[in-house]
């Protein structure tokens, strides 16, 4: 017989990237009395991870709990970049409402129909958060009719589209249920989600079963398992069996180790917990994202939706430039195929291959954003390892036709750019659908388009809209293949031998393009140095210094001067790198080189491709 469980709830909060979700949990943290008085508390505490401090994006979806007038509110935390939408499309299994939040300025955006969209398949409740109203642009009343139009749009039931909406600013720590109302704290919210999200529901007395929809990792226990008890209650030492709902074959017996239940930002543990209890479990080494923990009796598992397919790849490889080894810690493929094998115990939607090569790994994400976050984070870890240019991943129908991934790009940019916008996306098989006037004198573009013809873009985008722009996209299914597309139309700028670079030899070297060394960097033949202005690759002697007369001193070098060099961040250089080019990457340096290093072989293979096409 189904029962609630009244004195819980569990939410999970959803919103476009940058609309103020962790400044929101943030709140109602520190509302909820979770810190002392005299807590230091760093802002977006639930950004844990250095890369979402630095970048001011959430990668991985976090659980919290707060205590509000005897009721324990479980909150989930997700990522609102498309690149980690395989983090929110599991979460929301655990969950029995949602909180979108959407920006009072920018209104509904990409990413918000897509967590959306998730929100509603599952149908969960929605409480709807209009943030950042204390903004001078704020328009909250359209806003909020931009939101029921997205419901509509999206096939909202009669209950989903009677939800609330709230009005707040996280930042200033206040949300009233009227605009015209006065607030100076967050109960109205903690208020709106008690009344309107439903408690969890379950049998009590039915064997138990508990869905894996997270897994975290911990050095010392190994995996832990994160759910959501929908049936029976759990213990620690109590006998389950693990199977899934995918995996019919999967049927393994298994002990709870330890257990936990979340209270503010920690893990509390616990002996044993009841149907709607959010848990995290340790003690069994080969659990996974999908699993289903069940009574022996009756071992049912929970149905579970496949989790959206990686769309681009790239490969990993072994470091085999001249400088190998001189800066990293972790440098052989063992320790690269531990790194990335270890990677998939928390990120759900990665895939790792081996391949013929034993130092060279298929590596395939949702996005370039989604691979350079792993690249990075080992980096820092002290990797030393090169990667390939990103590629997608096709596929083939039962006619053999071979088809792509689309995605749906959308494009806010200020009038003036929006003709080198709408040239540069249909060069790499744009196709526009749609073009609008938005708040001042922006406009807002739809694109449909190639997956692959958006590697590289963003950097480009960037310059061509002098930062102004705002560009996101969305996966849109696979397509019929558009035609080859050009991605670089200049040419790289190739150091001709191996040694350190010199300002006589890269003050020639500048009137050809863009230099991305300055002088003594050590270099090495094939590495690149630069961007040549023209199409094809220039091999330059960048280690060369002025020859010494009678009347010419050593030092008259000095007198040179050189530009900048234009240093690359880590997703700039992936967008950068060629198909016949690598970025090598250790702790110090990233560097981009030419896959064959030998000049003379290198023209050799070009010339065998040239003749195969």
């Amino acid at each position: 017989m189904l029962e609630s469980r009244d004195n819980i709830r569990n939410i999970a909060i959803i919103a476009h990237v940058d609309h103020g979700k962790t400044t929101l949990v943030d709140q109602l943290l520190k509302q909820s009395g979770v810190f002392r008085d005299n807590q230091e508390v760093a802002e977006r505490v639930m950004d844990s991870n250095d890369l979402e401090r630095e970048r001011g994006i959430t990668i991985l979806s976090k659980n919290t709990a707060v205590d509000y007038k005897g009721i324990k509110i479980n909150i989930i935390d997700t990522p609102g970049h498309a690149d980690f939408g395989g983090e929110v499309e599991r979460v929301l299994k655990m969950v029995n409402g949602v909180v979108l939040v959407v920006d009072a300025y920018e209104g509904a955006m990409p990413q918000t129909k897509f967590v959306l969209r998730k929100a509603l398949e599952l149908d969960l409740d929605v409480v709807c958060l209009i943030n950042k109203c204390d903004r001078e642009e704020a328009r909250a009343k359209e806003v909020v009719d931009e939101v029921l139009e997205l419901l509509i749009e999206l096939d909202a039931n009669d209950r989903q589209l009677d939800c609330p909406f709230i009005y707040a600013s996280a930042r200033a720590g206040w949300a009233k249920k009227s605009l015209e109302e006065d607030a100076d704290d967050m109960s109205d919210l903690f208020e709106t989600i008690i009344e309107h999200i439903p408690a969890p529901t379950g049998d009590r007395q039915a064997g138990t079963q508990v869905l894996i929809s997270t897994i975290d990792y911990n050095e010392y226990v190994g995996r832990i398992g994160v759910g959501k008890v929908d049936n029976g209650s759990i213990k620690v030492n109590q006998d389950l069996i693990l199977v899934n709902h995918h995996e019919p074959d999967k049927l393994r017996k298994v002990k709870v180790g330890r257990l936990y239940e979340y209270n503010g930002l920690d893990r509390q543990e616990v002996q044993s917990a009841d149907i709607g209890s959010i848990v995290a479990i340790s003690g069994i080494s080969d659990i996974h994202i999908g699993d289903t923990l069940a009574a022996p009796e009756n071992p049912v598992p929970i149905p579970f939706q496949k989790i959206s397919e990686p769309t681009i790849s790239m490969n990993f490889l072994v470091n085999d430039s001249p400088l190998a080894g001189q800066e990293g810690k972790y440098v052989t493929s063992r320790h690269i195929r531990e790194r990335l094998f270890k990677e998939l115990n928390t990120d759900v939607s990665l895939r790792v291959e081996e391949t013929e090569s034993a130092d060279c790994f298929k590596v395939s994400g949702r996005g370039e954003l989604h691979l350079s976050v792993l690249i990075e984070n080992m980096r820092r870890e002290g990797f030393e390892f090169a990667v390939s240019k990103a590629e997608v991943i096709y596929k083939t129908d039962e006619r053999n036709q071979k088809l792509e991934p689309m995605e749906l790009v959308y494009v806010d940019v200020p009038e003036e750019f929006s003709g080198s916008v709408i040239q540069k996306l249909s060069s790499r098989k744009g196709e526009l659908q749609g073009m609008s006037q938005i708040q001042g004198s922006y406009t807002r573009l739809e694109f449909s388009i190639p997956a692959r013809g958006l590697i590289g873009y963003r950097g480009e985008f960037l310059t061509d809209t002098k930062g102004n722009g705002i560009i996101n996209t969305e996966f849109d299914g696979y397509a019929p293949y558009k035609g080859d597309m050009y991605y670089r139309k200049t040419g790289s700028l190739i150091a001709f031998e191996s040694g350190e670079s010199i300002t006589y030899g890269l003050f020639n070297a500048q009137e050809r393009g863009t230099l991305f060394i300055g002088a003594g960097e050590k270099v090495y033949a094939g590495m690149v140095i630069g961007q040549n202005s023209k199409a094809e690759d220039v091999e330059i002697n960048v280690c060369k210094s002025k020859k010494l007369t009678n009347t010419r001193a050593s030092g008259s070098d000095d007198a040179l001067k050189l530009v900048t060099p234009k240093i690359m961040s880590l997703e700039q250089a992936l967008e950068f790198i060629d198909k016949d080019e690598l970025l090598e990457i250790t702790p110090k340096n990233l560097r981009i080189r030419k896959k064959i290093l030998d000049s003379t072989l290198r023209k050799r293979s070009q010339l065998k491709s040239k003749e195969s096409v």
